[in-house]
């Protein structure tokens, strides 16, 4: 493959976002958008009231009155590069946030947080940020695809290294850049470009997980801008020599790049999260629902639980004292501990008063965790595993789940993401107006001003 040939790919994927307008959107992708708008607003909302939210919050006090950018959960206003860093970070703060299965990233925290920060400024519609968003999630989910999923076992978190693409590309398009300067954006993007896993053996120092969403989307957004003051960046970047590719993956697949014209658009391809945990762990908890009747098998009665996986299960996964939020939220051991104890769907129980829960460790200590080769094969396509408890009496149960609730293959549908968005923003605000939300959001097809929307999330 030559030089000229390489950067096609890359060129080739900047025309088709430079092209993308809302008249390409079928009413099908609009009710898409609407879903994942909804969905992360509310974790959003919520991650604004967590300590990292607020931490962020006076990060952001100083650039009050810079722009018109609301910081979610706040009073201030501010440019739209420093909202989308605290709006990503909480929207990804609270391991609530939609996933992009095979590109094994979170595009809405990111990518989301820049549309509305930027059109917000702007003042811009739903027409204007809805193309926005599809080519944003579009761009972010196939960098993961060409990439593919050893960067992860080389250490690299994906939703930190392929984050700030997404947030460049759904910027980029807000700022109206042409093709070149988008190729460009791409290229100052590529120099900014990281995420270390090292937050995944570290039983404290977790926080800047949160951060991955923040960074990302921040450094797209000033990339983007860059770009259109006239400062170039390098073409191919990602499938250049040094490019994201190359760099970062032992094993990559550029032909990824190109989207299929027939195919449906990457944010179809979207795997909203009902468990406030690690996505990898959701198909885990659906199997042990079955195997437990509902979680409500007697406790005392499991002798032990082998989960099999994937092999980062046995690699990033197993920390069995998580001394942080975070860290149990990764923690298999205590995810599973956790839904026995308290259900699956509570994030209270990974507070950080609650780390010490007796029960949950308990049951955490006898789990463990093995790679299976079939569900590594078909990880990232599908976060696959499967559960076996066995119980003193000597019973055993098994129940393998390859897609979990809220795949693409078993969906949450409109109205079970209506209640998670309404029991988020409710447990910090009580009197959230949930119904003005849902009709803003569904209305952003008709001209509706983004401010309108956004504006409800300020303090």
């Amino acid at each position: 493959m030559n030089a000229a040939n390489l950067e096609d790919r890359t060129r080739a994927l900047a025309e088709w976002v430079a092209g993308l307008s809302a008249a390409d959107l079928s009413d099908a992708d609009r009710v898409q958008l609407d879903k994942l708008i909804l969905d992360h607003l509310g974790v959003c909302y919520r991650g604004a009231f967590l300590p990292w939210g607020e931490a962020l919050q006076r990060y952001a006090q100083p650039y009050s009155g810079t722009g018109s950018a609301v910081v979610f959960g706040s009073s201030l206003k501010v440019i739209p590069a420093v909202a989308a860093l605290v709006n990503a970070t909480c929207a990804h703060g609270l391991e609530h946030d939609d996933t992009h299965d095979e590109g094994m990233s979170h595009p809405g925290a990111i990518v989301i947080s820049v549309a509305l920060a930027i059109a917000s400024e702007k003042g811009l519609t739903g027409q204007e940020i809805h193309p926005a968003i599809v080519a944003g999630y579009e761009v972010m989910a196939r960098a993961g695809m060409a990439c593919g999923p050893d960067i992860m076992h080389h250490g690299f978190h994906p939703t930190a290294l392929f984050g700030g693409f997404g947030a460049a590309t759904a910027a980029a398009k807000l700022f109206g850049l042409p093709a070149q300067s988008i190729v460009e954006t791409w290229g100052l993007m590529l120099s900014m470009a990281g995420g270390s896993m090292q937050f995944s053996q570290d039983p404290h120092g977790t926080v800047v997980k949160r951060l991955h969403g923040g960074y990302g989307a921040h450094n797209g957004t000033m990339a983007a801008q860059l770009a259109a003051l006239g400062i170039a960046g390098p073409s191919q970047a990602f499938d250049g020599t040094y490019g994201l590719c190359n760099l970062f993956s032992g094993s990559p697949n550029p032909d990824r790049l190109i989207r299929p014209a027939d195919a449906p658009y990457e944010i179809h391809r979207i795997s909203f999260k009902p468990y406030p945990s690690c996505r990898l762990f959701h198909s885990t908890i659906d199997a042990l629902r079955e195997v437990t009747d509902g979680f409500v098998a007697a406790n005392d009665d499991i002798e032990k639980i082998v989960v099999g996986g994937p092999a980062v299960f046995e690699t990033q996964h197993m920390m069995y004292r998580p001394t942080s939020m975070m860290a149990a939220q990764y923690s298999l051991p205590f995810v599973l501990g956790a839904a026995l104890v308290a259900g699956p769907y509570t994030e209270q129980v990974f507070a950080d008063d609650n780390l010490g829960d007796a029960q949950v460790l308990e049951i955490g200590d006898r789990v463990s965790a093995v790679t299976d080769d079939k569900l590594e094969k078909a990880f990232p396509a599908h976060f696959g595993s499967w559960v076996e408890v066995t119980f003193k009496s000597g019973e055993t149960r098994q129940k393998e789940v390859m897609d979990s609730y809220g795949s693409p293959a078993n969906p949450m549908d409109a109205a079970a993401l209506l209640e998670k968005f309404t029991g988020l923003v409710t447990s910090a605000r009580p009197d959230f107006p949930v119904a003005q939300v849902d009709d803003l959001v569904r209305g952003l097809s008709d001209d509706t001003d983004v401010s309108h929307l956004t504006g409800l999330f300020a303090a």
